[in-house]
């Protein structure tokens, strides 16, 4: 069969990686097939109508309660001073719970709550700015401060650093609220804080916006830990694309520079959120992995034959790079910011298009690389593996995952990971049988016979194959000496219970009695207490004729 053929189950169009809109990003699963700026729409949108729903249902709500009311009042007749005042009294406070639901209803108020909390937010930010500011001041002057004006700046530039300066410290404490977490800063922390003043240092001017808008975000985060995921995630993606344009608007930066920003602040920013963004306990993720790891688990029979994985494992540059993807693939659960765990995504995949390219000494296909990803997620079982893509997609710039070849990869891992929990016979031309029997762990399948080995073959190989096919064949005929052991323990058993059962039916139809047993006769005379006094017993004499 060829190997065109065989891919039936496995090959995906490519088409189908794209956003389902027609916009020509890459689409997610998580999104239903949307691109990150299409599903933001599609929510949008979504939520607005809900919006106006609930809207309509409270106007209609205050209608009917206005004409049951008209109605009551002119069955009623005309009322009391008093009773007229107290009816006014209702109506009011009727009118002011609706109006207090179309407000809990209007995307204004919401508004409004942001802002008034953001500004109690500040005001309570105003606490600790003594606390480490000389630290911080002396790194800030370097950044904000001219070269010429360091030695002497003047009070305005002083000022203004002690607000950063207190700035800072406030998103510290915005990270850490408690001693216990400000114990667990890693050293990581600490690099990407540095790497981050370095990077404003280079940017002048927009530093300082910059600055201000991570330290909102990250106090706003704060705040809102109590929200879903799923809010949490809209509100960094909110972020990325005000940052974004307020850079490209605003400070007039080339989208080079922009996205080089971008990284930087997402590394800043969720370094800091990483441990409580990611697998948060409000979520199912845990749950996920679990059922995708025994999934894999449950699949390590599969080989690549089944797969039609073009990759030749026995030369030793293909191993080398097999190995190194699998490696990358693990690593990314070790990885705290999104951009870094796409590295790792994309590394991997690059060194699966290296080992198909060396296998068949030509450029590798995207119908080649589906297939070899699947195997290499089934062969190396990542930890976390639906936390970190549900991570990615929540807290990743969304315009490394909707272009490029970080979106690209990361979407052929999303379907990958699809296949694999929906994969079945069909998909891997099996039987319904056979897969029945290899997912139960009954039996494996066969390796490859010794005289289909290609004479370039090593000889270790050959006979380690070979003796795994007689283990094979060992625990085929275990497996069946011990089921015959069992049906004859078995049969002695019904045996033994139905000869016992004989018995007992015979004894009780002829019961057996046993009578006492007889005196004997040396004992007739041994009560008699006169017989000492009987003559001897006659002897016999012999006379002679």
């Amino acid at each position: 069969m060829s190997l065109k053929s065989e891919r039936r189950g496995i090959h995906v169009d490519q088409s189908e990686l794209l956003c389902k809109k027609g916009c020509g990003y890459y689409g997610n699963p998580a999104w239903q097939g949307f691109c990150s700026k299409c599903w933001r729409e599609e929510y949008h949108k979504a939520r607005q109508k809900q919006i106006q729903d609930d809207w309509e249902l409270a106007e209609r709500l205050q209608r009917e309660e206005e004409e049951a009311y008209a109605s009551s009042q002119s069955t009623q007749g005309a009322q009391s001073l008093t009773f007229s005042k107290f009816e006014e009294k209702k109506t009011n406070e009727k009118t002011r719970k609706v109006t207090t639901v179309k407000k809990f209803f209007s995307a204004s108020s919401r508004t409004g709550a942001k802002k008034a909390a953001q500004e109690r937010n500040l005001k309570q930010g105003q606490l600790g700015r003594e606390r480490n500011a000389d630290n911080i001041l002396r790194d800030l002057k370097e950044i904000f401060t001219p070269s010429w004006e360091l030695a002497s700046p003047t009070e305005g530039n002083t000022a203004q650093l002690g607000e950063l300066s207190a700035c800072s410290t406030e998103i510290h404490e915005a990270k850490a609220p408690s001693p216990s977490i400000n114990r667990q800063v890693s050293i990581e922390t600490d690099r990407a804080s540095k790497e981050f003043i370095e990077f404003l240092k280079t940017c002048h001017k927009s530093g300082q916006d910059i600055y201000k808008q991570c330290k909102i975000f990250l106090e706003a985060m704060h705040h809102k830990r109590e929200l879903n995921i799923e809010e949490q995630s809209e509100y960094a993606q909110d972020f990325y694309q005000n940052v974004a344009e307020k850079l490209q608007t605003r400070s007039k930066v080339s989208p080079e520079k922009v996205e080089k920003a971008m990284d930087q602040i997402e590394k800043y920013i969720m370094t800091r959120l990483y441990k409580y963004v990611f697998c948060p306990e409000t979520t199912d993720d845990e749950k996920k992995d679990l059922v995708v790891q025994k999934r894999i688990r449950a699949l390590h029979w599969v080989t690549p034959q089944m797969l039609c994985v073009p990759v030749n494992e026995e030369i030793p540059e293909v191993s080398d790079m097999v190995v190194k993807a699998i490696t990358d693939i693990i690593e990314m659960d070790s990885k705290r910011v999104p951009r870094d765990k796409l590295a790792c995504i994309t590394q991997c995949s690059k060194h699966i298009f290296n080992a198909i390219k060396i296998t068949k000494n030509e450029p590798a296909s995207a119908d080649d690389f589906l297939p070899t990803l699947i195997y290499i997620v089934l062969k190396g079982n990542p930890p976390r593996l639906q936390s970190n893509i549900q991570y990615i997609t929540r807290f990743c710039n969304p315009s490394r995952l909707m272009t490029g070849e970080d979106g690209y990869y990361f979407t052929n891992l999303c379907c990958a990971v699809a296949f694999i929990e929906k994969l079945d016979a069909q998909s891997l031309n099996l039987s319904q049988e056979d897969f029945d029997r290899y997912m139960s762990g009954q039996t494996s399948p066969k390796k490859q016979e010794s005289e289909n080995w290609s004479s370039d073959v090593c000889l270790g190989v050959k006979q380690m194959y070979k003796n795994l096919d007689l283990l094979s064949q060992l625990n085929e005929r275990q497996e069946r000496i011990v089921s015959e052991a069992k049906k004859l323990e078995r049969d002695l058993i019904d045996w033994t219970d139905g000869i016992t059962k004989e018995v007992q039916d015979i004894v009780e139809k002829y019961p057996l009695e046993i009578k006492p047993k007889n005196q004997p006769l040396a004992a007739i005379d041994s009560e008699n207490v006169e017989n000492d006094k009987l003559p001897p017993p006659l002897q016999p004499q012999v006379y002679a004729g």
